[in-house]
């Protein structure tokens, strides 16, 4: 498809979609909306304000992905694109600033910022791909009238007094919106479209849910870091200090080491990248990024008191922040793999969570050796996964292991014939 002359589009026939200094620049904003969900979830107890903080975190994640996916259509380097994008950047921050007070004073603020994102963004990528003839200049016009409908809901909440209310009628909103790519933007006597017309390029999705990989591990990086930067250098506080450090190693190498690679092979090489864009980076990455969140609350809380005994706050940060994440890690490579396989080393590791977290709500240990226990499961899926078949032993050992070896690299090769026959390509 050629597009016509003057349009905000980036060139499909062009060279291979980069991520911008631009994109880079507008993540930062980001980091600080992660920032205050972590202390919001650190300053808020209990099941209402977890509720809450899902339904701001669903938000932000929705409003970032949506503009990885607009970024992939326009070209940065057109002066009316930069503006759109500096203007999202600066709502998202607004919305970032009110996210404390989302369900109190600032609901409001809220609300419309994330309006003012959703709809201007995409009102700006529907006339763009328009006047550029874009195949799915129809779908972006769908997502516009999605998000005009979804808005009286949050405008209704915003107004609600209660916060339970207010709950209800941005969850109902978010459940639109979620719907929208899963059904394809169905509407009334107009029905659905295909993620075969999302022409997108694979490479950039998924070096662009990396690197939101990376700034939520970053924000948990920094929290430790100034954190551990206001206390003595005792042993118990040194000891939680590289406890919170070691995990996010692991966090990052479980996610980097296997399946960002295998991701981006996959949905580079696909014949429909914008079904894997939809399914394995917009939905399974939403766990992925929930987990880590949670991962770095339970950081600060063990930081914070070393020397006390396990509570069922720090239970919930450690074995749920980090549960969530290797489910949305696993869902991630199964949905990678051509065999379609739940790798081994993470369903060993939810189970390991969660005979960790009986043993933290009904012994208390020390915090301090509740946290390392975490590490431990950790390190345990990192080596088990790098040793497995699904980890690229053969790759790395096969070679020494002469008959067994030699039959693990014919499986190999019946796995990258798979993978092509499923995918339609090979990596190259």
């Amino acid at each position: 498809m050629a597009l016509l002359p003057g349009s905000l589009l980036r060139d499909p026939a062009g060279h291979e979609v980069r991520v911008s200094y631009l994109e880079l620049f507008f993540d930062l904003v980001y980091v600080f909306a992660i920032t205050q969900i972590s202390h919001f979830l650190l300053a808020h107890h209990g099941i209402a304000a977890l509720a809450e903080a899902l339904v701001i975190f669903a938000a932000i994640w929705w409003a970032w992905v949506y503009t990885t996916w607009a970024a992939n259509w326009l070209d940065p380097d057109r002066v009316q694109v930069r503006i759109v994008l500096l203007l999202t950047m600066l709502a998202s921050l607004i919305m970032a600033v009110a996210t404390p007070k989302a369900f109190g004073d600032h609901g409001l603020i809220f609300a419309c910022a994330y309006l003012a994102i959703q709809i201007g963004r995409s009102a700006f990528v529907a006339v763009a791909m328009t006047r550029g003839g874009h195949e799915a200049a129809g779908t972006m016009q769908r997502i516009v009238i999605y998000f005009l409908i979804s808005g009286c809901l949050w405008i209704a909440g915003a107004l609600a007094p209660q916060q339970e209310v207010r709950l209800l009628w941005w969850a109902a909103a978010l459940l639109i919106e979620y719907s929208g790519p899963s059904t394809g933007y169905r509407l009334p006597f107009a029905g659905r479209v295909m993620p075969s017309d999302w022409r997108i390029s694979g490479g950039h999705m998924a070096e662009r849910c990396a690197l939101f990989v990376i700034i939520a591990l970053g924000e948990g990086i920094v929290v430790t870091g100034a954190t551990f930067a206001g206390q003595e250098f005792a042993l118990a506080n040194s000891a939680a200090f590289l406890a919170a450090f070691t995990g996010s190693v692991l966090m990052w190498w479980i996610y980097f080491d296997v399946g960002a690679q295998r991701g981006a092979e996959l949905i580079e090489h696909h014949p429909e990248p914008g079904r894997i864009a939809r399914s394995a980076f917009t939905y399974l990455h939403m766990p992925i990024a929930m987990g880590m969140i949670g991962s770095a609350v339970a950081d600060e809380m063990l930081l914070a008191h070393p020397d006390g005994h396990t509570e069922p706050a720090l239970v919930l940060a450690v074995c749920g922040g980090t549960g969530i994440y290797l489910l949305g890690v696993g869902l991630f490579k199964r949905f990678a793999n051509p065999f379609r396989t739940f790798p081994m080393s993470h369903r060993f590791g939810l189970g390991m969570f969660i005979l960790l977290a009986l043993w933290g709500m009904f012994a208390h240990p020390p915090a301090l050796a509740f946290g390392w226990a975490s590490v431990l499961i950790l390190a345990l899926v990192s080596v088990w996964e790098w040793l497995s078949f699904h980890g690229g032993l053969v790759e790395r050992l096969g070679p020494r292991f002469g008959p067994f070896g030699r039959y693990l690299q014919r499986r190999a090769v019946r796995a990258e014939a798979e993978r092509e026959r499923r995918f339609g390509g090979k990596p190259d």
